[in-house]
């Protein structure tokens, strides 16, 4: 098949899991549970900080932020998956496909900045718990947030400001289950580099920074936790951290996975399948870490279902 170029597309083709017609009632079934344990379970997380007040803290307001995000997170890409599953077409407009990006792209940037926030606010707390109330007051909270918004805004609307400028070819398939940018990136015409260079660069700026800060911040709270003489303190402490370092190990993780995946099998549905885990399970299993772990959201839940 001859490719020719052209500066603008009019439609993307996403190729999902599989093109297997006995497969899709059990694939729209399968997503569509995650899908809903995902915004229901990350919803109770919402409701439950809301209406208990002994959860009115920094701590509870950036979990509280982290449930909204991986709603968002989710709904830009599993609820149009299901739809091409239902309606049987693969068929997503180039508007729709670089607002998709957009979204999926700032949502996971805000959950990336969250999880560093949310490692500060445990330093703090555990490392300087006499100024923690003065330190992280309202206003310094909401400032935290803003700033984590902005940032993963401009980096979003950075990368897809550079696909508007790439021209593409005819029969344009992308082998996943949304518009991921390294896919889109593989079907351009025109040269790439400098979309590489800079998805490399804001990949380590806005990456590895952010990774050193939570490493930093959990030495410090190792460090401070081992010099507690008491067993009982010494689990207290570890408790309030418990959380936090599942859902990063959780959310590293299986970025990580997902990149070597990517690396190891280019262009391929490997990587689409391995995308499931940081993009539904991830999101999925949040409210239950924080819900089977920490006694005062299993408090706080217990008084809002009663």
């Amino acid at each position: 098949m001859k490719l020719r170029n052209q500066t603008r597309v009019s439609e993307f083709i996403l190729l999902g899991f599989s093109e297997e017609a006995n497969l899709q009632p059990l694939l729209f079934g399968l997503f569509l549970s995650m899908y809903l344990v995902t915004f229901s379970g990350n919803l109770l997380i919402i409701l439950t900080i809301i209406t208990a007040s002994h959860l009115h803290t920094p701590m509870y307001f950036f979990i509280f932020s982290l449930s909204f995000t991986d709603i968002c997170f989710t709904s830009t890409t599993v609820p149009k998956m299901l739809l091409n599953i239902q309606t049987q077409k693969k068929i997503i407009t180039y508007e729709d496909c670089i607002t998709q990006l957009y979204f999926f792209m700032l949502f996971a940037a805000l959950d990336h900045s969250l999880l560093t926030v949310m490692a500060y606010d445990r330093y703090v707390a555990i490392c300087h718990p006499l100024h923690y109330t003065v330190i992280m007051n309202p206003k310094f909270c909401g400032l935290l947030l803003l700033a984590s918004l902005l940032l993963s805004g401009l980096e979003s609307l950075l990368h897809s400001l550079m696909v508007l400028r790439l021209s593409f070819c005819t029969e344009l398939e992308i082998s996943h289950f949304f518009c991921e940018l390294n896919q889109i990136l593989q079907l351009a015409c025109s040269d790439i580099f400098l979309n590489d260079l800079i998805l490399y660069f804001v990949a380590g700026l806005l990456g590895v920074i952010p990774l050193t800060g939570i490493l930093f911040s959990y030495c410090k709270i190792v460090s401070s936790i081992l010099r507690i003489s008491s067993a009982e303190g010494k689990s207290k402490a570890f408790s309030t951290c418990g959380s936090h370092l599942s859902v990063i190990s959780l959310f590293y993780g299986t970025s990580l996975g997902v990149y070597l995946s990517s690396a190891a099998t280019p262009n391929s549905r490997a990587s689409a399948i391995a995308s499931v885990m940081y993009t539904v399970v991830t999101p999925m299993l949040n409210p239950f870490i924080y819900s089977l772990r920490n006694k005062d959201i299993k408090q706080g839940l217990r008084k809002l279902l009663t």
